[in-house]
């Protein structure tokens, strides 16, 4: 497992991302960031950039968080690990990912965090088309409409 074609974003995606897209035209939100953070290769590591990165994100003091993978299998599991942390902070956390049916995530969502799951295919399985399960604007409103729910 791991990242494939359908949940690679392309640098258009990068430069056009629905999420960022909602979020500036969003009345009710200010955006205090953006933190783009790379997958480490072993578990340790993995917990010490999660700690690191949690602890960032407390500074910035935010009302939630929306945490947004592009990848799946083992990255999953720094997902997670953040998804937990910022509920062991008391952050209000939306996760949006490829999640899929082929498969049970990795590690399992300990911290009950609400995800949105990617998939746009059919049987929710990773395809061989560019881009067909990244987050889409329709992704991204459903993830800004959880967290501002899961806030009040």
């Amino acid at each position: 497992m791991g990242i494939g074609p359908s949940t690679k974003e392309t640098t258009r995606h990068h430069f056009k991302d629905p999420l960022l897209e909602l979020l500036g035209d969003d009345n009710d939100c200010r955006p205090v960031g953006v933190i783009v953070v790379g997958i480490a290769a072993d578990y340790e590591s993995k917990k010490y950039i999660i700690d690191r990165l949690g602890t960032w994100v407390g500074a910035l003091k935010p009302d939630g968080a929306i945490v947004s993978m592009d990848s799946w299998g083992n990255s999953h599991i720094d997902f997670n690990l953040l998804l937990e942390k910022l509920s062991n902070m008391k952050i209000t956390a939306v996760g949006l990912c490829f999640q899929g049916k082929q498969a049970e995530p990795v590690t399992p969502n300990s911290s009950h965090a609400v995800v949105v799951d990617t998939s746009k295919s059919p049987g929710g399985r990773e395809t061989e088309i560019l881009g067909e399960n990244n987050i889409n604007r329709q992704d991204a409103r459903k993830a800004l409409a959880m967290l501002k729910l899961l806030s009040n």
